[in-house]
């Protein structure tokens, strides 16, 4: 139970940290959460299904968390500054989002944990502690991953630039300028 509070707090944390206001778009900030996301599946992950009811959970967590990453990036406001540069912007309905969704998580995790009926449910369906703590790792990624995604073709989109890699860097660090 402590590694869902902690998954649902880094994720939270870093992520309305990273997005709520107007923040530049940089290839460091679209880093950031692919790395939390690999970071997060290297240390928590138990083993992954490889068939019957425990995969279709696991798959269909990712599902659902890969939606709700391109609702959230569906919130954001993305545009250019006047000094040509990409950003984005987030407020209370983006931070609502992600406080429901983790907050959901964390439910799933203590039905898990006390609720009888929901212990039944996965023992009759064959589906581990350790598939169900999978399957919430990948709903949290897949929600990372769809949001960085969306945001990054969002931005590449932008007229009046050539996308996130050369308007971010300042031309005394760019190559070839």
């Amino acid at each position: 139970m402590a590694s869902a509070w902690i998954i649902n707090l880094v994720v939270l944390t870093a992520v309305l940290e990273a997005d709520l206001g107007q923040r530049r778009i940089t290839w460091f900030r679209l880093a950031r959460p692919v790395v939390l996301a690999g970071v997060i599946i290297a240390i928590y992950i138990e083993a992954v299904a490889s068939s019957g009811d425990a995969l279709v959970l696991e798959l269909g967590l990712a599902a659902v968390g890969v939606v709700l990453g391109l609702v959230a990036g569906a919130i954001f406001r993305v545009f250019r500054d006047g000094e040509g540069f990409s950003r984005s912007q987030a407020g209370a309905g983006y931070a609502a989002l992600w406080v429901l969704v983790m907050g959901a998580r964390l439910g799933v995790a203590y039905a898990a944990k006390d609720s009888h009926s929901f212990q039944t449910w996965l023992f009759t369906h064959h589906i581990t502690s350790a598939a169900l703590t999978d399957a919430l790792i990948f709903m949290a990624a897949g929600l990372l991953l769809a949001r960085t995604g969306s945001l990054l073709l969002r931005s590449a989109r932008l007229p009046g630039g050539s996308g996130v890699a050369r308007r971010n860097v300042p031309a005394s660090l760019s190559v070839g300028r």
